[in-house]
């Protein structure tokens, strides 16, 4: 019932708006503001079970598999991690790793060597600083090795209840082309958006506009005729408007298809990402090529 409802918003709600979208005329901080928090809502109904797409089951997990989905998919990541966290299931394994073995294993998410570096550092820090418990602070998290604000806004969010804006290139991109900032570095487009959104919205606006971005707000083909929000949006034009043939670029669950998590949440509509026929082979996670 819910993923025919996702489906049913995915091709009703944006033909129905499509004449409402107007040229903008300039406006105010106050209505720039108003018309965000209105985005936010719109995207809140959209996508109502949105959640990170990593697996994780603690937050060490959830640490390591966020250094790990740099430049790769999540769900590339998501086929890595059981061969990982079953060799190396705490800080204190992982640490102590072969370093040629744990590259060999996080290889197929791609820039394994400087990835293993960081996993073997933030681990050792971990033992040996924290008494092997991933911190619950910001300042801690970001003298881990390999971690910066984005990682360290992604565990607090969703390991720890913490409140943070995570600045992706998704984000990054839906945050300019929504017309709430300018800015292109991450610190300070998180800066940006943190005064526009009441603190207790952080973590799920972030997921939100990720989820957006991925589905329907993509880099290089934005579906603007199958957006629901199109009527709020000052970058309506930049992708196709015709609303057939932009429903043909949407992804995931929006498209049909499943999202990127092999153990989604229960109350996820669509399916489980499609597994590797054989997703551990010889101790190596089957190549899988994925769309960005």
């Amino acid at each position: 019932m819910a993923e025919s409802k996702v489906r049913k918003a995915a091709a009703d709600r944006p033909a129905a708006k499509k004449a409402a979208v107007r040229p903008r005329k300039p406006e105010s901080r106050l209505a720039m503001v108003r018309r965000a928090r209105r985005i936010n809502r719109e995207l809140a109904e959209l996508y109502p079970y949105a959640h990170p797409e990593l697996d994780f089951e603690n937050p060490f997990q959830l640490l390591v598999a966020t250094v790990l989905s740099a430049q790769t998919t999540d769900l590339r990541v998501n086929q890595t991690t059981p061969a990982l966290f079953a060799k190396y299931p705490t800080p204190e394994d992982m640490a102590a790793a072969n370093p040629e073995e744990l590259e060999e294993i996080i290889r197929p998410t791609g820039f394994f060597r400087n990835k293993a570096k960081s996993l073997l550092g933030l681990s050792a820090a971990l033992r040996d600083e924290f008494g092997g418990e991933v911190p619950g602070r910001l300042a801690d998290l970001v003298t881990l090795p390999g971690v910066g604000r984005k990682t360290a806004n992604v565990v607090l969010g969703n390991a720890f209840g913490v409140p943070g804006i995570t600045v992706d290139t998704h984000f990054g991109r839906l945050a300019r082309r929504f017309g709430w900032t300018t800015e292109e570095d991450p610190v300070k487009v998180e800066a940006a958006v943190a005064e526009i959104f009441p603190k207790s919205e952080w973590t799920m606006l972030s997921h939100r506009v990720v989820f957006h971005g991925r589905r329907i707000c993509h880099s290089q083909k934005p579906a603007c005729g199958a957006c629901p929000i199109a009527p709020l949006c000052p970058s309506y034009g930049e992708g196709e408007t015709d609303p057939e043939k932009a429903r043909k670029l949407l992804k995931y669950e929006m498209g049909g298809q499943p999202g990127q998590r092999l153990r989604p949440p229960a109350d996820f509509p669509g399916e489980a990402a499609a597994r590797a026929d054989a997703a551990v082979h010889h101790g190596q996670v089957a190549d899988l090529a994925v769309d960005a």
